[in-house]
C-alpha cells in the first residue's frame, strides 16, 4: 500500500501501469537545416575560417520541431544518460490568451496574430479531457526525460500555483520523493491588484535530482551595502587587531572587513567533541575537525572569548566571500520588461538571468542541457553563452523560427567578440511522424487520413466522385487531398486541373503536406490554359494532435520569385548574390477584420511581410539547407535587404542551383530554387 496520485490513463483496464513504449515511438530525426553563420559567410567569400579557434568542439547543437514525446523517444538511442540538466516550462495556463502582436515592414507598425493562429494554442489540447489528459501527457514525457538524464543530472520544471501540486506528486512518482531538492519560488512581477484575492506575483520551479551525487555549483547573489553594514560589522587592521565598524563608516583600504561566524555544528557530531586550548566544545560538537581548527588558528582566523565560558568563533572576511548563498526564494530576477533588449514580444519568454542561474548551478562547461518546451529559445541562448551544449525542441512553428533567428544573432555576436561557439542544426520528424500518426491513430488507412483532413478543412467528402483525384467540395470548389507520404508536384497540378475541368468545375483546393519547389510558378499557366483556379494549401501538422478540436489554419502556399545577381570579385573572377523579385504572402493567418486592408498591402508591398530569408548557394536535393547567408529583421533594426551581399564564389565554372528560404512574419516558410550559371 502506498499513497500516490492517480489519473485517468495512468493504469490500464487490468490495473497495470501504462509504460511508454520507447521503441515504438522512436523514429529517425531528419536534418533540414545546418547553421554556422560565421563559417558559412567566410566560405562564401573565399576567406579562411579557423575551425579550432572559432568552434568549441565538433558537437552540433540541435533544434527540433515536432511532438516532444516522439522527439524524446527518438533521442534515447544516442543520448540516453547523457544530459546533465533539463529545464522545461510546459504550458500551465489553460485559459491563457496567446494573441500576439508582430511587427510588420520597416517601421514598428504592429499586426495582430489571432489566437487560433499561434502554434502555442496547440498545447491547449493537453487539456482535452481536463486535468487527466494534462497529467498523463506530462507524465509520459517526464518518464522519457528521466532516461535522458545522466546519473548526476537534474531537472527543473517551471509551473505556477494551478498545477504545481500535481506536478510535484508526479515528479515524486518518477524520480522518487528522496530526490526532491527544492521548490523554488520566483517573484516574476511586482505588486498588482487581483480583485478578490491576494496578488499572484510568483511562479514555482520544482527541482529534482536523478541520484544522490548530482552536479551542484553553489550560486551566490551580491550583498547590498546595508547587508555589508549589518553582517560584516568588524574590521581587521594590518597588525592583526580589530575594531567594530559603525554603519556607513569609511575604513582604510588595507583593513579587512569580516563577520563573526559560529563554529558550532548544527547537528550532533560525536566525533568532533574535542577540547581546544581549554575551550569546551558545543553541545553538538564543533563544525570542523581539529586539523582545520589548528589551521584557522595559525591563520589568525579564530576569535577567542575573554573567558572559557564563551565560544570560539571564526572570522569570515568580506573579500573572500563570494556573496550570499542563493535561497529558494528568488526576488532578484525581474521578468522580461517591454523596454528590455531581450524582449521578443513572445508571450511566455523567460529572462536570461533566470536560466543563467539554473544552467550555471546544475551543469558544467561542455555538459548537455535540454529544453523540450523551448518557446523563444532562452535556454539555448544561455547554454551557448556559458559553454554548454544544448538540445531544444518545440511543437510550434513560430517558436522554432523565433529561436533559430535568435541563435543566429548570438553566433554573429560571439564571432565578432572573438569568442568560441558551436554550430547547430534544425531537425524535424517529417514524414516519419505522419507515418506514426497514420499507423497508431488512423490504423493505417489513407482514406481515414483524407477524411480527417477534409473535416478540419471544413469541406464535404465526395461519396461519388467523377475522378479519383477529386476528394471533396468546399462551396463551389473541389478539394484534392494528397497522400500522406507524397510531395505534390507540378505534374499533379496539371492532372488535377484537367480532372476539375472534365467535371465542369472552375476551382480546386489542393491540400498537401509537402509541395515541389517553385510549384506556384506553374499555377498561373495552368489557370490560363485550363481555365481552372488552383489554390495550394499546406496541411498543418497540428491536426495530428490528440484531442485536437480547434481548427488550425491551412496556410496557402506563398508566391516567391528571385534571380541571381552577378558581380566581379575584384580579382577578375565572378561572384554571385541573390535578389528577391517578388513575394506574395499567404494571409491565412490574418484576422478577418484586417484581411481586406492587408490584401492590398500584400500585393503592393509583399516585402513588408518578410521577417527572415536565407540562401544556400550550393543546394542539392535531399540535403539539408545550408545557411550560407541570412538577413532578418529585429526589434531595433526593421529594414531588410532584398539583395544578398554574400559575394559567393563557386569553385568551378558551370551550372549551379541555389535555394532561397523565406519566413514571413507569421512564421510560415516558403522555399524556391534559383538556377545560377558561372
Amino acid at each position: 500500500m502506498r499513497t500516490e496520485l492517480v489519473w485517468e490513463g495512468k493504469y490500464d483496464e487490468f490495473g497495470n501501469r501504462r509504460e511508454v513504449d520507447n521503441a515504438r515511438l522512436a523514429m529517425p530525426l531528419q536534418k533540414i537545416e545546418t547553421i554556422d553563420e560565421p563559417r558559412s559567410r567566410a566560405e562564401a567569400q573565399g576567406t579562411l575560417f579557423d575551425e579550432k579557434r572559432e568552434h568549441r568542439d565538433d558537437f552540433r547543437n540541435r533544434l527540433i520541431w515536432g511532438d516532444n514525446k516522439l522527439v524524446l523517444a527518438s533521442l534515447l538511442e544516442e543520448f540516453r544518460g547523457r544530459l546533465e540538466l533539463i529545464y522545461i516550462d510546459p504550458p500551465f495556463d489553460v485559459g491563457a490568451d496567446f494573441t500576439l502582436e508582430v511587427p510588420i515592414g520597416d517601421t514598428n507598425e504592429m499586426l495582430e496574430k489571432a489566437q487560433s493562429i499561434l502554434e502555442m494554442v496547440a498545447y491547449r489540447d493537453m487539456w482535452g479531457t481536463g486535468t487527466d489528459s494534462y497529467l498523463h501527457i506530462l507524465y509520459e514525457r517526464l518518464l522519457l526525460m528521466k532516461e535522458l538524464l545522466s546519473e548526476t543530472g537534474s531537472i527543473y520544471v517551471h509551473c505556477d500555483s494551478r498545477v504545481n501540486s500535481y506536478l510535484r506528486l508526479i515528479l515524486n512518482d518518477i524520480f522518487g520523493r528522496d530526490n526532491f531538492v527544492n521548490q523554488i519560488t520566483w517573484r516574476r512581477t511586482g505588486a498588482h491588484n487581483d480583485p478578490g484575492r491576494y496578488g499572484m506575483i510568483s511562479d514555482t520551479i520544482l527541482f529534482f535530482r536523478k541520484g544522490d551525487d548530482y552536479t551542484w555549483n553553489q550560486p551566490y547573489s551580491e550583498r547590498s551595502n546595508d547587508t555589508v553594514d549589518k553582517v560584516f560589522r568588524y574590521a581587521e587592521k594590518p597588525d592583526g587587531t580589530w575594531v567594530t565598524v559603525r554603519p556607513g563608516e569609511e575604513i582604510p583600504r588595507n583593513w579587512r572587513r569580516f563577520q563573526s561566524v559560529t563554529l558550532r555544528s548544527p547537528h550532533p557530531r560525536p566525533n568532533l567533541t574535542y577540547d581546544y586550548k581549554g575551550y569546551k566544545p558545543h553541545k553538538n560538537g564543533w563544525s570542523v575537525n581539529i586539523e582545520r581548527m589548528k589551521r584557522y588558528d595559525a591563520e589568525n582566523r579564530l576569535l577567542f572569548p575573554k573567558d572559557n565560558d564563551g565560544a570560539i568563533r571564526l572570522k569570515m572576511y568580506l573579500d573572500e566571500s563570494p556573496g550570499v548563498p542563493v535561497q529558494d526564494l528568488w526576488t532578484d530576477i525581474n521578468k522580461v520588461e517591454a523596454a528590455s533588449l531581450e524582449n521578443l514580444n513572445y508571450q511566455t519568454q523567460k529572462p536570461e538571468a533566470l536560466l543563467a542561474r539554473i544552467v550555471s548551478t546544475s551543469s558544467s562547461d561542455g555538459d548537455i542541457v535540454g529544453d523540450f518546451f523551448c518557446g523563444s529559445g532562452t535556454t539555448g541562448i544561455v547554454a551557448e553563452r556559458l559553454g554548454r551544449r544544448w538540445i531544444m525542441a518545440d511543437l510550434g512553428r513560430f517558436a522554432i523560427h523565433t529561436t533559430r533567428k535568435r541563435l543566429i544573432g548570438l553566433q554573429r555576436e560571439l564571432h565578432e567578440e572573438a569568442k568560441p561557439y558551436r554550430s547547430f542544426d534544425v531537425y524535424n520528424l517529417g514524414r516519419y511522424e505522419r507515418q506514426w500518426w497514420q499507423k497508431e491513430t488512423l490504423k493505417g488507412a489513407d482514406d481515414e487520413h483524407r477524411k480527417i483532413v477534409l473535416r478540419f478543412f471544413r469541406a464535404e467528402e465526395l461519396t461519388q466522385t467523377p475522378s479519383p483525384l477529386l476528394h471533396g467540395r468546399k462551396g463551389n470548389a473541389f478539394v484534392h487531398v494528397d497522400g500522406i507520404d507524397s510531395i505534390f508536384s507540378r505534374g499533379e497540378v496539371v492532372a488535377v486541373a484537367e480532372a476539375v475541368k472534365a467535371a465542369g468545375g472552375g476551382e480546386i483546393h489542393c491540400l498537401a503536406w509537402d509541395f515541389e519547389m517553385d510549384i506556384r510558378q506553374v499555377v498561373a499557366a495552368v489557370d490560363a490554359e485550363h481555365g481552372v483556379k488552383v489554390r495550394l494549401h499546406r496541411i498543418p501538422r497540428e491536426i495530428m494532435e490528440r484531442n485536437r478540436t480547434e481548427v488550425p489554419p491551412f496556410f496557402e502556399v506563398a508566391l516567391l520569385e528571385a534571380a541571381p545577381v552577378y558581380r566581379t570579385n575584384g580579382k577578375g573572377g565572378k561572384c554571385v548574390d541573390i535578389k528577391l523579385l517578388n513575394f506574395l504572402p499567404s494571409l491565412t493567418e490574418v484576422p478577418s477584420k484586417e484581411l481586406e486592408a492587408l490584401q492590398e498591402r500584400a500585393v503592393e508591398s509583399g516585402f513588408d511581410f518578410i521577417d527572415f530569408w536565407a540562401v544556400d548557394f550550393n543546394w542539392k536535393p535531399g540535403q539539408p539547407f545550408n545557411h550560407h547567408w541570412q538577413e532578418y529583421r529585429t526589434r531595433k533594426a526593421r529594414s531588410l535587404k532584398t539583395v544578398s551581399d554574400a559575394k559567393f564564389i563557386y569553385e568551378r565554372v558551370g551550372k549551379h542551383t541555389a535555394c532561397v528560404k523565406l519566413v514571413d512574419v507569421f512564421g510560415c516558410d516558403t522555399s524556391i530554387i534559383v538556377e545560377v550559371e558561372t
